[in-house]
């Protein structure tokens, strides 16, 4: 079972993220769930949502404790929150930021994580900040939990239009990005051992 924890702050759509990444996985016929958990429910908050995804039903229904990736939607909760608390050995983070992971100050997690400028591609691509779905694309990219286009897809059928396409272009620039970064630094380590 591939589980995800989702951070962000109220308004920035974690709850909707974990939705959508649900939906590509029924798109692709396979079982999921998706659930929030919030503090105080006000915009700016410190929020918390949760993804599963399996080949088999799945039964737990508590919160995702020991993810196998986090994806953190505002890169100020590093320091504020214990995002990375029960992260599984080998797990991935993918972190909201246009700098890149070794200036975030993560010590020892730095070389399991990445980062992708969410908010700014979701304001060239649509207007408006909310990074939720172009981390998603980044996340399958990352972790390969979901296929890019089953991501695209629940995206379109949750939000037609001209919104829809708009952020599915979004979340395939994250995708490539992040795929360009673990390229990167599979070269980078491969190059280190030699």
């Amino acid at each position: 079972m591939f589980q995800v924890r989702l951070h962000g702050r109220g308004g920035q759509g974690a709850v909707t993220a974990a939705e959508l990444l649900s939906v590509a996985a029924f798109l692709e016929g396979r079982h999921a769930q998706a659930f929030p958990s919030f503090g105080s429910e006000r915009t700016g908050a410190p929020v918390m949502a949760f993804c599963r995804i399996d080949d088999r039903p799945i039964r737990v229904r508590e919160p995702v404790t020991q993810p196998e990736a986090l994806v953190i939607q505002d890169a100020t909760l590093l320091h504020q929150v214990n995002v990375f608390e029960g992260l599984r050995p080998g797990g991935a983070v993918l972190i909201n930021s246009p700098r890149p992971v070794a200036e975030l100050g993560l010590g020892d997690l730095a070389n399991r994580a990445l980062t992708v400028p969410a908010t700014a591609l979701a304001l060239r691509h649509f207007g408006r900040p909310v990074p939720n779905i172009v981390l998603l694309g980044g996340l399958a990219a990352l972790t390969g939990c979901v296929a890019i286009d089953s991501l695209a897809a629940a995206v379109r059928e949750r939000f037609p239009g001209e919104l829809g396409a708009a952020n599915a272009a979004a979340a395939r620039e994250a995708y490539d990005h992040v795929r360009t970064q673990r390229a990167q630094r599979e070269e980078h380590a491969h190059a280190q051992t030699d």
